[in-house]
């Protein structure tokens, strides 16, 4: 199963997710993710949260998801959007019409303040995602139609914090 995270700058709640499902995933997911607007580099405090949690760190990188628009790229079956502004923009349209959801989560890139508190931000961001990653990998989408499989991706993200 493939999966692609968005948020607009690609440095942290899309990194920490693309992260979090392939540790957790155990090789039954694909994970990428990818922004519309890259800031060209994966936070510095999300990849010290990343390693200190021992989740793998190689290959992540800060791209455009215009690289998943093409004819070599890996059909989607899932794309959820982290961020509110990558939710309200239009997408590009996806090879394979992927299922689509919302999960939310306020932006610790966005905190400013002592490295405590940055690095307890992206904790709390961590977190969100994890939660939520636990309980995709629990649903059995094999078992459902379309619409059962959109409205249980949907529910996930429906307590949103951003």
């Amino acid at each position: 199963m493939n999966i692609l995270i968005l948020c607009t700058g690609n440095s942290a709640r899309s990194i920490l997710l693309e992260s979090i499902l392939r540790e957790l995933g155990l090789g039954r997911i694909n994970a990428f993710s990818a922004g519309s607007r890259p800031v060209g580099q994966v936070n510095p405090a999300a990849l010290r949260l990343l390693k200190a949690r021992h989740h793998p760190t190689s290959g992540l990188r800060s791209k455009s998801w215009n690289e998943f628009t093409g004819l070599r790229a890996p059909e989607m079956d899932i794309v959820i959007t982290v961020c509110g502004n990558a939710r309200e923009e239009e997408c590009p349209i996806w090879p394979g019409a992927p299922l689509t959801a919302h999960w939310g989560v306020k932006d610790p890139a966005g905190v400013i303040g002592p490295l405590e508190t940055i690095d307890q931000a992206f904790e709390t961001a961590f977190e969100r995602l994890e939660i939520r990653a636990q309980a995709f990998l629990k649903l059995d989408l094999g078992a459902m139609n379309q619409h059962e499989q959109l409205e249980a991706l949907r529910a996930i993200g429906r307590d949103e914090d951003e």
